[in-house]
This record gives structure tokens, sequence and C-alpha cells, in this order.
């Protein structure tokens, strides 16, 4: 049951990524919506779920918060060593500081945090079949969010349509494998919510200081903004739904 569930959440990843590939001459308004989404998928869902599963805290802290951090930090410091290597290498180029392989480890990660949304709702259904209907109303709805992004991510970066599209495929392909994994073992509650708050924090580093500015560098008008905060509240009801 879980496996034919994540099939909707195939077809919904690929909507998101076809939908961000539609709306390129409104490119403002695609990494508005895309911050947004992302924000909301940080602090609305990621990070609630990781708290609640990550285990004792640590020196007072939450350990998924700790991680949360840690994510950050990662995000922020693969970045720079990119970017540094980039412009030694004299490929800087037009792109600036734009590096693809950024987009790409980005992209990637959406990857695996798709496929954590497989092993998810394949162990939702091992609890019962109402937890498992919970979980996969809120996959399948976010899922359209992680196809958005995760074309833009791979694009924004200067990556070629090609692997936008090859990550966009990995990324929907993702919970269906995560669905069927279910079948062989079971992962630690602790482990999930532990690599949940650190997706999240790396998460919202490229929302805050790539995304979101890149949408209004160039086009600081207010539908940019509002298609970002349309992103995060359409997080929040995709949240509220599930619950």
């Amino acid at each position: 049951m879980a496996v034919f569930v994540a099939l909707g959440a195939f077809l919904m990843t690929l909507a998101g990524g076809w939908v961000a590939q539609r709306v390129t001459d409104r490119r403002h308004l695609v990494l508005g919506l895309a911050g947004g989404l992302m924000l909301g998928v940080v602090g609305l869902d990621l990070l609630p779920e990781a708290i609640e599963a990550a285990g004792e805290p640590v020196f007072g802290v939450p350990a998924a918060l700790l991680l949360f951090v840690g994510g950050f930090l990662v995000a922020h410091l693969v970045e720079r060593l990119l970017s540094a290597r980039q412009v030694a290498h004299g490929a800087a180029g037009h792109q600036g500081d734009r590096v693809p392989q950024v987009g790409l480890t980005a992209a990637a990660a959406m990857v695996g945090h798709s496929l954590m949304d497989g092993i998810a709702l394949g162990a939702a259904f091992q609890v019962s079949g109402s937890m498992g209907v919970a979980v996969a109303l809120a996959v399948i709805s976010h899922d359209f969010a992680d196809g958005f992004n995760t074309y833009t991510l791979t694009s924004l970066y200067g990556n070629a349509h090609r692997k936008a599209l090859l990550m966009l495929f990995a990324a929907a392909v993702a919970p269906v494998v995560g669905a069927a994994t279910t079948l062989l073992f079971t992962l630690p509650e602790e482990l999930l919510g532990g690599y949940l708050g650190f997706f999240g924090g790396a998460l919202l580093y490229l929302a805050a200081a790539e995304i979101l500015p890149e949408a209004h560098h160039t086009h600081p008008a207010r539908s940019t903004l509002l298609c970002t905060i349309g992103g995060v509240g359409f997080i929040w009801l995709v949240v509220g739904i599930a619950e």
C-alpha cells in the first residue's frame, strides 16, 4: 500500500518541477515562491518532527536543533569552499559566486529528503492504516514543493537543463524507493529526527542566504514578497490538513 501511495508523490514531484520550468519568464516570482516553500517546510514541517523524534537534549539543547545549526553551517562552509575553488580556477565567469556544484549538492539533499519521505510513509503504514493515510497526505502534498525546489535549485546555480531534469526525476523516484525499502528494515526514530534537523538547517541556509536575496535583487516587487508569503502559507495549509 505504501509503495502505491508513493506513486502519487512521484507524480506530484514531477508536477512541481514542470511548474518551475513553465514560469521562467517570471523568475523572481519563482524564486520568491521557492524561498517561501523552503522556509515553510523547515519551520512548520521538518523542525517540529525532528525535535519530537531526535531523542534526549545535549547540554540542555534538543539534539535536533544542534544538528539544525550544524546543517546551516555545513551548507555555508560547502558553498564558500566551492566558490573559492571556482574562483581559484578562473571559472567564476559571468555567474560570479553561482557555483553549479552547490546547486547539485542542494538538489541531492532534496533527493535525500524525498527518500526519507518515502521511508516515513512506509513506516507509518506499518504502525496503522490511519497514520499511513495522514502521512501520505502530507508527503504527496508537499512533494509538489520538493519538485519545484529541486528544479529551481539546480537551474539557479547555472546547471544545464538536462541536469535539472535528471535531479527532478531522482527526487520523484526517491519516495517510491524509500517506501519500498521499509519492507526490508525499520529506521530508528532518533536517526530520522537527526537527519531532519540537519537537512532543515541546510535548507534554511539556501532559502535565506541564496534564494530570497536573488529573488529580490533585480525585482524587489510586492508580488515577489506575496509569493514568498504564499509559499509559507501553502506549507502551513498542508501541515494543518495532515494533522
